[in-house]
């Protein structure tokens, strides 16, 4: 047989060993380590050659038939809400339960208000200017502190306070009235002024309010001190300015009781004392400066039964809030006084004075003129003028 038809004998190479002489080694190059050749690259360690994959890949899908589109379906993302989303839904939560806290605080508020009205007598009410929306036109509120159980009681009114929202010029105005102010009460002649309640209740002392000071009453709020603890507790208290040092020569309430002079803060059982207790170590104390101290703790109550930080609390103190209370006022004029008192920029605090006498065994103030300019000062007609300084009784009005 010619030697070029002769096949090669079949060689067995073992382990990748091919000698460099051999004219075949370029058939034969493992992994890299073979030699490389024009047509055959070596292909470094840890890498594959164009169309071959690693052991273990998954196999590249098939090409996409002629003229048919492929739908490609995006990666699965998962749900990481970043920072500021995280913030803003946290600020979300907390004002859904605010609102919902308020919700509460004004049905609780709210069912006690409508106790309260109906507490209210009609001829009271009938006695009453009707006035327009609290939130627009200014309007003049009797703050009526007393020991009765009802608008029909006897018992005489212990304090008096005439309370005026003015939207228009954001101004909050208070009067106070000396309960032994001497005065014409309509039908009865002249007598102390808390003594209208005892002769014809509420209805008999607004006319001689009306008589007075010549100014229309609208609304009405009686607060009855059987529940003035409660009501003073539930609002964290009165804070007030005591002029002078106050020692009780005899128990009130089972306790002998001290107010220093200056800022004091009263929970219900002090501010109740403080308001009542009659015999003191302080022999200038009368009815008229016991008068002077209720005058105190209702002007700081007034105070905080409109302030914002009582309708904040609502939900707590609703329901106790209005138990002392007896008016025709409704819960959202009510709500309605609280948000003109958050705007107001500043507080007008008047009382009207006179001069002390003894009139039938009785200490009395007989009222003075300047009580209408007062009166004036207080509707903002005329700008305020301080009570002279170191007088009990002098009438006068100053901005807080």
């Amino acid at each position: 047989m010619p030697e070029q038809l002769r096949p090669k004998p079949y060689r067995v190479y073992r382990g990748g060993h091919v000698r460099k002489d051999d004219p075949d080694a370029a058939r034969f190059a493992f992994g890299g380590s073979g030699v490389a050749t024009a047509d055959r690259p070596v292909t470094p360690p840890g890498m594959t050659r164009p169309g071959m994959t690693r052991p273990g890949t998954p196999p590249p899908p098939p090409p996409p038939l002629p003229g048919r589109q492929v739908a490609t379906v995006p990666p699965r993302r998962r749900f990481r809400p970043g920072w500021k989303r995280g913030i803003l839904l946290g600020v979300g939560a907390i004002v859904v339960l605010f609102v919902f806290w308020l919700y509460l605080g004004y049905r609780s508020f709210s069912n006690e208000i409508a106790k309260a009205n109906a507490r209210l007598d009609p001829k009271t009410e009938k006695a009453l200017t009707p006035a327009g929306n609290i939130l627009r036109s200014p309007q003049v509120t009797l703050v009526l502190g007393s020991d009765s159980r009802g608008a029909n009681s006897t018992a005489r009114a212990d304090s008096i306070v005439l309370m005026r929202t003015d939207p228009g010029k954001h101004l909050l105005s208070m009067l106070s009235i000396p309960r032994d102010l001497y005065v014409n009460i309509p039908g009865h002649g002249r007598t102390k002024i808390n003594a209208a309640y005892a002769y014809g209740g509420a209805p008999l002392l607004i006319r001689t309010i009306n008589s007075l000071t010549g100014l229309q009453v609208n609304h009405i709020v009686l607060v009855n001190f059987a529940g003035f603890k409660e009501l003073i507790d539930s609002l964290g208290g009165v804070t007030l300015y005591n002029k002078r040092k106050i020692m009780s020569s005899q128990p009130f309430d089972g306790h002998n009781w001290v107010f220093p002079k200056g800022t004091i803060t009263l929970d219900g059982r002090r501010a109740l004392a403080y308001s009542r207790i009659r015999h003191t170590t302080n022999p200038q104390d009368t009815d008229i400066t016991r008068t002077e101290r209720q005058q105190l703790v209702m002007q700081s109550l007034s105070h905080q039964l409109v302030s914002f930080s009582s309708l904040l609390h609502l939900p707590s103190i609703g329901s106790s809030l209005a138990k002392p209370l007896t008016t025709d006022l409704s819960a959202n004029e009510l709500l309605g006084m609280g948000w003109e008192k958050f705007r107001a920029s500043r507080t007008l605090e008047c009382h009207a004075g006179g001069t002390p006498q003894v009139i039938g065994g009785q200490d009395v103030l007989l009222s003075v003129p300047q009580n209408r300019q007062v009166v004036q000062m207080f509707l903002g007609e005329i700008a305020p003028i301080p009570a002279s300084k170191g007088s009990l009784y002098d009438p006068g009005c100053q901005v807080k």
